[in-house]
């Protein structure tokens, strides 16, 4: 997605800056831009890459559990130190993780959770309308599967457990049913027999290939009239009737507002703001394996294991886990080895992968993004911290933003995303 329009000049104008280009940020712009302000995209990487690429393409409206949680809290010393599992730490960045670990430990005892996972229902409530509506206005309808999605039990006692799980995400107003696995094995021929059967979602949509859905989201926002600088953003400065923003190339920005919508990056420039936001990192891997024919018709996470197996354009894509570690570009040769071993138990004949890859999720210990006002004010809003959900609440959060940017109500009550609540 090069932009040969992106401007190098040493100064811009704007009424609103919005930092970050993926699909947090361009959607933003895209909102933005509809209520009829001028906008410039800053971001050292091309539009829609990074995590918005790489994630598994599930509008997971029903992802209304936070990571953190009783359950959790009971295993976390093995989750969090087995390099196996499904929630892992890098060791590396232990002591770096240590005050957002100690956040995370509190939130993950009963009220705290109970408290997230209704903040979570809340915003999650109408991710798949508004994001079909999205698809339409950027022309990549077609690229929009409504056939729901699974979560895989492997044997009949975590089968039990997930009939709870889902009666209590039914009592959250999910749409969920459960399968036996002759019944599952009618929807996926392909799959091997499981012996616990499948949670099924059948409201969930899919998008067959994010990366193209960025691409048009780009193309549509660039066509309506957004400015994209590729560079990073370095410095924050608040200055009568605005905010002065210094780039990497010695370039400035001025705009009236800015949105901070940098995902795992957005940590330093939050605290330049006036803000001290516990965000750190869960590094997402994903492998790819090139097909001419699709294995599955949905995508399907192998519940234990954490992973999705994703079917894409020419191609099925394994991602997921969490790893939690900062932004450090050298991946975990062992995670995606994990992966590769848990997508062989379904698919033994894959072979290797055709690519691999890794990106950066930006965390936040109680699972909810940061969508809210400076403690200074809306000069400079916050708009990150989604998780593995980043994708799925692109559109909502947009219209929260753009409720904030122009002081009116927002669709979602902004309470329980607040930047003060730390």
């Amino acid at each position: 997605m090069n932009d040969s329009t992106a401007t190098s000049a040493s100064s811009k104008e704007a009424d609103i800056l919005v930092i970050g280009a993926g699909v947090m940020g361009m959607t933003i712009a895209q909102r933005l831009l509809e209520a009829g302000r001028s906008v410039i995209l800053v971001d050292p990487s091309e539009p829609g890459s990074g995590a918005s690429y790489g994630n598994a393409g599930t509008i997971a409206d029903y992802a209304i559990m936070p990571v953190g949680s009783p359950a959790v809290l009971r295993n976390l010393p093995a989750l969090l130190f087995d390099k196996n599992s499904p929630l892992s730490i890098r060791r590396a960045a232990l002591f770096t993780l240590a005050p957002w670990l100690i956040r995370f430990f509190f939130q993950s005892f009963p009220g705290a959770t109970q408290g997230n996972i209704q903040a979570l229902a809340n915003i999650l409530a109408d991710a798949a309308p508004r994001w079909r509506a999205l698809a339409e206005q950027i022309g990549a309808r077609s690229l929009v599967r409504a056939r729901g999605c699974f979560y895989l039990y492997d044997d009949p006692a975590s089968f039990d457990r997930g009939k709870q799980d889902i009666a209590f995400r039914r009592s959250m107003g999910i749409n969920g049913e459960m399968l036996s696995p002759q019944e599952l094995s009618q929807l996926e021929p392909n799959l091997p027999e499981i012996d616990g059967g499948a949670a099924y979602f059948p409201d969930a949509i899919f998008l067959s290939d994010p990366g193209q859905v960025m691409t048009r989201l780009y193309q549509f926002i660039q066509a309506a009239g957004v400015e994209f600088h590729q560079s990073a953003a370095l410095r924050i400065e608040r200055q009568s009737g605005g905010v002065r923003v210094v780039l990497a190339d010695k370039s400035v920005v001025r705009a009236r507002q800015v949105v901070i919508a940098a995902g795992a990056h957005s940590r330093d420039l939050a605290k330049q703001a006036g803000d001290r936001i516990p965000l750190d990192t869960e590094r997402g891997y994903h492998l790819e394996y090139d097909l001419a024919e699709p294995l599955l018709q949905r995508p399907a996470c192998a519940n234990t294991q954490g992973f999705y197996m994703c079917p894409m354009t020419g191609r099925l894509r394994v991602a997921g886990t969490v790893e939690l570690g900062g932004l450090s570009p050298t991946p975990s040769q062992h995670r995606l080895d994990t992966l590769e071993r848990g997508i062989k138990q379904y698919f033994p004949d894959l072979g290797k992968p055709s690519r691999t890859w890794l990106g950066f999720r930006p965390s936040i210990p109680d699972s909810r993004p940061v969508i809210s006002a400076s403690r200074s004010g809306n000069d400079v809003v916050y708009a990150f911290g989604h998780g593995h959900i980043g994708l799925t609440l692109a559109p909502v959060t947009a219209a929260m933003v753009s409720a904030l940017i122009a002081g009116d109500t927002s669709p979602v009550s902004l309470e329980d995303f607040s930047a003060q609540r730390f």
